[in-house]
């Protein structure tokens, strides 16, 4: 069973690949027709006369974090799984993958991805390494599953992105510039009025008194800021809870093969029978990282449900009976809070979150053509 769901998947990833190249669109021109100019001056290959080009390498690197073309087949974009309105999570207890896949991990929220010590919920790539995470989402056959050279390709044919890479970032379109724009876009994503960021900076009044009960309690008998504290409220560092497996991953044949896929790509001798989620330990083959996990940032907890690397607890409220039972770790042990405890340190974590502007998916650019020997 194991080889078919395998080689499922890379068939999947081969027909990704070609109906990708299938969609690029690379049209010619008359050799006669005349090429236009940028509002720079700079020559262009485009029989187009009218090229807007982005004012900063941050738009545009947000019209591409809503752009299907940085896709296999074009069919998804960052903003799938990483909604704006949901505060860059997509409120699902698993995230959905590429086209005909499914992934077996929550989809984390996307404020603050800039800041954090470490990114995935395993830990493997530091924080301050956002292209590869951009990276590892654009070309991974379960994320995105495309390719560096089709999309290459795809953006030398969009004019208004192709001046703008080279007016801005000093050279036509490559696979890296699109990386850094989309890093530029990532890094300007932060917390923002946000009740708890308030009240630290001196607005008493920013939190209910439930809410400053509960931080109370966070700081003190709850023992939450000894793993959740800083900036960010994150440690940086990976724990062990003791969090129940969620069996839709083993249910879900689709999510069950990126499962196994994902431990065989990292060297888990197990992947095969493998039954739970070993989180660090894929990544340092370390008995001591077995089911370890990243301590997420809590700075938008109020709005990022459902909760923990597999989504299984659902509420704010499950997550804190989660831990006042002592969850299922030698790391932890009960907290014995009370009932009107419980509810206090819900009403403090569901104050941790920013108000978002409201974003609009930005109109995209078309395909262009192209004249004939300019390149």
């Amino acid at each position: 069973m194991m080889g078919v769901g395998l080689r499922r998947l890379k068939y999947l990833y081969v027909v990704g690949v070609f109906v990708a190249l299938a969609v690029i669109v690379i049209p010619l021109a008359d050799p006669g027709s005349g090429s236009s100019a940028t509002a720079a001056g700079t020559e262009s290959p485009f029989v187009s006369h009218s090229i807007k080009l982005y004012p900063s390498v941050e738009a545009l690197g947000e019209a591409l974090f809503f752009d299907g073309r940085l896709s296999g087949d074009t069919a998804i974009s960052c903003a799938t799984c990483h909604q704006p309105h949901n505060a860059f999570t997509d409120g699902l207890a698993l995230s959905d993958g590429f086209t005909s896949t499914s992934y077996f991990r929550n989809t984390p929220t996307l404020l603050n991805a800039g800041r954090l010590a470490t990114s995935y919920w395993d830990g493997r790539v530091d924080g301050s390494d956002l292209s590869t995470v951009v990276r590892d989402h654009l070309i991974e056959a379960h994320f995105m599953a495309s390719d560096a050279r089709i999309i290459q390709e795809r953006m030398r044919q969009i004019p208004e992105y192709e001046q703008t890479f080279i007016e801005l970032m000093g050279g036509e379109a490559s696979f890296g510039k699109v990386r850094s724009a989309l890093v530029a876009y990532l890094d300007s994503l932060e917390s923002e009025n946000n009740p708890y960021l308030d009240f630290v900076a001196g607005d008493a009044d920013a939190l209910s008194n439930a809410a400053q009960r509960g931080l109370t309690l966070f700081n003190g008998t709850a023992g939450c800021s000894m793993c959740h504290n800083g900036e960010l409220l994150s440690d940086g560092q990976t724990h062990v809870t003791g969090v129940a497996d969620n069996p839709d991953i083993f249910s879900d044949p689709d999510r069950h093969i990126s499962f196994r896929r994902f431990f065989r790509q990292f060297g888990v001798g197990e992947f095969v029978t493998l039954r739970e989620d070993v989180g660090k330990f894929s990544i340092t083959h370390d008995d001591e990282d077995r089911s370890a996990f990243r301590t997420p940032s809590l700075l938008e907890v109020g709005q990022t449900a459902p909760y923990m690397h597999n989504g299984t607890l659902g509420t704010l409220k499950d997550v804190v009976k989660f831990y006042n039972y002592g969850g299922d770790s030698e790391e932890l042990a009960p907290l014995g809070l009370t009932d009107a405890e419980i509810n206090d340190l819900v009403a403090f974590l569901s104050s941790l979150q920013s108000d978002i502007t409201p974003v609009d998916p930005p109109a995209l650019p078309d395909y262009e053509i192209r004249e004939l020997g300019v390149n």
